[in-house]
């Protein structure tokens, strides 16, 4: 028996929100985390459809519309070829998805965990992972001042990263790794319009536009891993040029003005590592990273906070823990592959094949379908419901099937006789 039930390695997001949720359970919980709150982190700042209603689930919804981040309800996709328009059908009572400072949202997530009854200590920095008989049994590290520090638990969670020391330490096993594609780069603009989000697909480029806090408008800029150098010569350059090509929004930003630095990182891998074993558990990007360019890390992490608190809970309270660990795996990987491999291909930044081509034509040909689309690339219907065989159909009929089939057999190596 441990001091505590539970230790959550890490207190962002994914941390935060799952040592609230045990807390909530009547679980004994210590969450720490190296840096203090409110702090920054790069990100996306996306929750998309589901994190959103899960935060409504949760109490917090309101506490975020209070901050003076904005609801998006309409996006607008560009591809050059075609631009969709459209809105997000509601999902579980919610109908926007907002993107929230992470000085903001964390911070209020650590202050609910807190208010729920569990124990945070901020500065505190994990050096090792405690193991007895197999099991992970607590950790070692020190505070900020460099007091040494012991604390035990029956369960050992690790919400700190991609890069995520409990992964290591446990040596959590890689069940699928695409490495990085893209490099990601941040930045803020004040004084600049916007309607709603905005998305564009141009050549070997992906951009996004979406309001945040303060009246910011936040511009996300995806270029080829293999063109960082490039990138890097001229950072405020290549981000403004890149901009100019998705309509009218470098006009726009070049009008207003950039407050705080760019943010630019080629670390945007895409990781699903085994998640669970004897006394240990990852949740949020310490199991599974996708490449932001589909936003879906922080609606991840809430459902992993979910999923993982199910499972603790009932083990802790006479249940099988490891079953339920298990059990946690495998619902998080069903909710999730299909959307590692789309977000996998999309951070190819190729030109868009056949099925995308034709997809997006039918769609632009349909208005009334636009947005049921803008709500699968926000993880609120799920890919494999819509790229079933009889919803394609409906979308873009037998002659689009028949395009898509040919491309197909066209890629095929041709046979060579023996």
């Amino acid at each position: 028996m441990g001091t505590y039930d539970v230790i959550v390695v890490g207190a962002r997001v994914a941390g935060a929100a799952t040592a609230m949720l045990l807390a909530r359970r009547g679980v004994r919980v210590l969450v720490v985390d190296r840096d203090s709150f409110p702090s920054d982190t790069l990100s996306t700042h996306q929750v998309q459809l589901p994190g959103v209603a899960r935060l409504a689930r949760w109490g917090l919804l309101d506490k975020v519309v209070a901050s003076g981040a904005p609801a998006t309800r309409h996006v607008r996709f560009d591809t050059c070829a075609h631009v969709l328009a459209g809105r997000y059908q509601p999902h579980e009572g919610v109908d926007a998805l907002y993107s929230p400072r992470r000085t903001i949202l964390d911070a209020l997530l650590v202050d609910a965990a807190r208010e729920a009854g569990a124990e945070v200590r901020e500065g505190f920095h994990v050096d090792e992972v405690l193991v007895a008989d197999g099991r992970a049994v607590g950790v070692r590290g020190h505070t900020t001042h460099g007091q040494p520090v012991t604390e035990t638990a029956r369960v050992v969670v690790g919400a700190d990263g991609k890069h995520s020391l409990v992964a290591r330490a446990m040596s959590a096993r890689t069940g699928r790794e695409v490495p990085a594609r893209t490099v990601a780069c941040y930045a803020y603009w004040a004084d600049v319009p916007a309607a709603g989000g905005e998305i564009y697909s141009r050549r070997r480029r992906a951009i996004g536009a979406w309001p945040t806090n303060d009246g910011l408008l936040l511009t996300y800029v995806a270029w080829p891993v293999d063109e960082l150098d490039a990138f890097r010569r001229d950072i405020e350059g290549n981000l403004l040029a890149t901009l100019d090509q998705a309509g009218d929004l470098g006009e726009r930003v070049r009008a207003g003005r950039r407050v705080e630095r760019i943010r630019t990182t080629p670390d945007t891998p895409n990781i699903v590592r085994h998640p669970y074993g004897p006394g240990w558990v990852l949740v949020g990007d310490a199991g599974l990273v996708l490449d932001p360019i589909t936003g879906q890390g922080i609606g991840n992490a809430f459902r992993d906070a979910e999923l993982v608190t199910d499972a603790i809970a009932v083990g802790l309270d006479g249940g099988d823990l490891d079953a339920g660990l298990a059990g946690y795996a495998k619902a998080r990987d069903a909710a999730t592959l299909p959307m590692f491999e789309f977000t996998a291909d999309l951070a190819a930044l190729a030109p868009p094949g056949v099925e995308q081509q034709v997809l997006v034509a039918a769609l632009a040909a349909k208005p009334s379908e636009v947005d049921r689309f803008l709500s699968v690339l926000a993880g609120a219907v799920p890919l494999p419901a819509y790229q079933a065989p009889g919803n394609m159909v409906r979308l873009i009929g037998w002659r689009g099937m028949a395009s898509i089939a040919w491309a197909k057999l066209r890629r095929r190596p041709a046979l060579q006789s023996t």
